[in-house]
């Protein structure tokens, strides 16, 4: 079983380090950011705090500051192309508003983890992720196109996202922390999101196809 729990764990590594790869270098290209800008705030403070304050053991601790460094490129894509997402914000108080933003997931997300997980990472690390997957379904229903997203990104969050569920259901030391009725509530509730967001991804490519090729064999007519 030890050996099944690590596998997991380097699977939920191995795919959300990927998940960021993609998210970084979509942002690049296309001059915006990947993630949510507050499912990024809940990031950020979540995996600073479990790889610097409150360090597990393990091989998660050089994955969580591997993921942190994911994370201050990632932060680096909303800094940069953040206020363009925004328009009736004036450009002024973006980046005011971005660091009152992480002020307070931090100790949000503090509280959060001491009162109902001992000062371990596992509901908030759920409870975030459950709420981050809602958020990256609005971000591609309020930008009504998938700048900044891929199913590359979709397939590999949910992956990752599945591994992790099945590392603490695995986890030799976690029962029955990890085995209550909450925490299945999340592990399924975040496969779920999940799961909607690659199909939802998926075919809005496949729509934003379909209108560009159509769109080729008119232009073709009127310059004719």
């Amino acid at each position: 079983m030890q050996a099944v729990h690590t596998a997991f764990l380097l699977g939920t590594g191995l795919f959300w380090t990927a998940a960021y790869v993609l998210l970084i270098r979509t942002g690049l290209r296309e001059r915006t950011f990947g993630m949510p800008v507050v499912a990024f705030a809940t990031n950020f403070s979540w995996e600073f705090m479990f790889s610097f304050v409150r360090p597990p053991s393990g091989v998660m601790q050089g994955i969580n500051i591997v993921w942190f460094c994911f994370d201050l490129a990632i932060g680096y894509t909303v800094v940069r192309f953040g206020r363009a997402e925004f328009p009736y914000l004036p450009d002024r108080l973006f980046l005011p508003a971005l660091a009152v933003l992480i002020a307070l997931a931090y100790p949000g997300m503090n509280y959060a983890s001491e009162q109902f997980d001992e000062g371990v990472g596992a509901i908030t690390a759920f409870g975030s992720n459950l709420a981050m997957s809602g958020m990256f379904l609005a971000m591609l229903a309020a930008r009504r196109s998938t700048r900044g997203q891929s199913p590359g990104i979709a397939v590999t969050k949910l992956v990752g996202t599945a591994c992790a569920s099945l590392a603490l259901l695995t986890d030799p030391d976690g029962a029955p922390r990890y085995d209550s009725a909450l925490m299945h509530y999340l592990y399924i509730g975040c496969f779920v999101l999940d799961l909607a967001y690659v199909y939802a991804v998926v075919a809005a490519r496949r729509a934003e196809r379909t209108s560009r090729a159509a769109e080729i064999p008119a232009q073709g007519a009127l310059q004719h």
